[in-house]
């Protein structure tokens, strides 16, 4: 393509040189149809770069999201507790793209610019050394003025990417809360926090906008200078008889095409900056540490009985804010037990260490007597079903959402779950029924509802270990009832860990654990527990 490119200076050399002064009539025709081929040629070829550019972008864009989405789902829960659901999109999603325009885009458009300054440069040396030279004189100040535009440029693209990633971690919560600010009438309030972010992303931006505004015109001079240098040493040339007419002419047309990519890399040299800064922000989670021995461990061996064990085990989220101190508890194979205690004494936590969502500092944790952080994370929450106090639900079809435990499932395996979940009655309501689409988290549906699909995703799983965090949701006493019905079919024939906040529950279970500030001070049944006439006696009196 490059030498596609210098044919028509040297057809116009040719032409105004040779064939006009000669009036070669014969010869005009072909030479002009011979510059309209060499144009033809060269957009032709570029018309078969942008395809196989486009091609290969849109291939590698699509294998770094993939690379980075499988990478998120490898990260732990403790990188999770400290980013924003906002920001990681915008990792995804535009910072892979910016990336990736330095890889390809800049790639393919620096060699080019670089082959087409090589060939034209080395013709016009060819043509004329001394006029050449002059020519070419702006190089080293392009060069010059282009080190210091980048020297500090790192900080302020960072700045803007960062600013406009704020942005889209506040407009994700704002979305995702939309209810809470209408209920709140704080729309006012959260334009105002809006315009805060916009602001900044507006001045990181104008940042980067200023330096842009005098380097690219001082850039735009300086190949200017380089026109006004061959008009004067070229025009000299020309009058003092060493240099013809026609040479000058090809060579303002040559400079054209030697300073047109020029220009093109001061423009890559600012992509190049808005890439690395996306690149840096990209490759900070690529780098993160995947959840320890994600891949790696022995198989929970089936069949699983669902004998669980706590030793003296402790952990803590922060290094000086331990949260469990030295807690012993056991469940045998088919017991329901219950952890009971106020807010924050640490019975989500036991949840979150036996699913290994994060590690125990000491003590030991163990299922059919085999040692938790020794097996392999996915064989072992292939054991186990974990329905959440807040019953998740996915923009998707209720058949999507129960999938989720078993992908192989087929319609009849999912009406069985609903049925045991007595949600079968209200789905069959649906427009689609399976087919309806449940909206974001659920919000097409009553919170009774998503509980009750919820405790039908873990009975499709059939897990011979259940975690269950019982809601607390207000419902009325219709709802509340078809849900305990849903709840004690869930946990039959199960090793259930359940997190009690009914009465119900906490009568059932088989052994009760009361917790505070981390630790374990009372166990037993429920009827003894009321005996001993300690914290549990007082916490029951609190539900109903």
């Amino acid at each position: 393509m490059a030498a596609s490119v210098i044919v028509f200076p040297l057809v116009t050399k040719h032409i105004t040189g040779d064939i006009i002064p000669n009036k070669r009539t014969d010869a005009f025709l072909p030479w002009v149809l011979l510059g309209l081929l060499s144009f033809f040629l060269k957009d032709a070829l570029n018309c078969a770069r942008i395809i196989l550019n486009n091609h290969f972008e849109q291939k590698v864009i699509f294998d770094i999201r993939s690379d980075l989405y499988q990478k998120i789902q490898r990260l732990p829960l403790r990188w999770f507790d400290t980013r924003r659901t906002g920001d990681i999109m915008t990792r995804v999603v535009e910072d892979v793209t910016a990336m990736e325009r330095i890889l390809i885009d800049g790639i393919e458009l620096g060699l080019i610019s670089v082959i087409q300054i090589l060939a034209v440069g080395i013709t016009m040396y060819i043509i004329n050394p001394t006029v050449a030279m002059w020519a070419t004189l702006p190089i080293p100040f392009l060069a010059l003025g282009a080190w210091i535009y980048t020297h500090n440029a790192r900080g302020r693209y960072k700045a803007q990417r960062d600013a406009a990633s704020d942005l889209n971690a506040l407009l994700h919560d704002n979305i995702a809360g939309i209810r809470q600010i209408k209920a709140y009438a704080a729309e006012k309030d959260e334009h105002e926090h809006f315009n805060g972010l916009s602001g900044a992303m507006r001045k990181a931006t104008l940042r980067v906008m200023k330096w842009w505004a005098f380097y690219n015109p001082s850039m735009s001079f300086f190949n200017s200078l380089g026109y006004v240098l061959v008009l004067g040493i070229g025009g000299y040339a020309v009058m003092q008889g060493e240099m013809q007419f026609d040479a000058l002419l090809a060579f303002f047309l040559l400079l054209s095409l030697f300073y047109e990519p020029v220009s093109k890399l001061h423009q890559l040299n600012q992509m190049a900056l808005s890439s690395r800064a996306a690149a840096d922000r990209v490759f900070e989670i690529l780098d993160a540490d995947d959840e320890p021995d994600a891949a790696s461990g022995a198989p929970l061996p089936r069949p699983v009985k669902g004998e669980v064990s706590f030793e003296d085990v402790s952990f803590a989220y922060d290094e000086d804010q331990p949260t469990l101190h030295k807690v012993s508890l056991k469940a045998e194979p088919g017991q329901t037990i219950a952890l009971a205690g106020s807010t924050g004494a640490g019975k989500s936590t036991i949840v979150n260490l036996l699913c290994r969502f994060y590690e125990y500092d000491s003590g030991s944790v163990l299922i059919d007597g085999k040692e938790l952080n020794t097996l392999s994370k996915n064989s072992l929450r292939d054991a186990i079903g974990y329905v959440t106090q807040e019953a998740f639900l996915f923009n998707g079809t209720v058949r999507e959402n129960l999938s989720l435990a078993d992908r192989k499932a087929g319609d009849e395996d999912i009406w069985k779950a609903l049925e045991a979940a007595k949600a079968a009655d209200f789905v069959r309501k649906l427009p689609e029924q399976l087919d309806t689409n449940v909206g974001e988290r659920g919000v097409k549906l009553s919170g009774g509802e998503k509980q009750r699909l919820s405790i039908a995703r873990a009975l499709l799983k059939d897990p011979p270990i259940l975690l269950l965090d019982e809601a607390t949701a207000s419902v009325d006493n219709q709802t509340e009832l078809l849900i305990q019905q849903a709840l004690d079919e869930l946990m039959k024939n199960r090793t259930s860990i359940v997190i009690a906040h009914r009465l119900s529950t906490i009568q059932n279970a088989d052994r009760i654990y009361v917790l505070e500030n981390g630790s374990v001070i009372e166990e037993g049944t429920h009827d003894e527990l009321l005996a001993i006439g300690g914290q549990f006696a007082e916490l029951a009196n609190t539900i109903k």
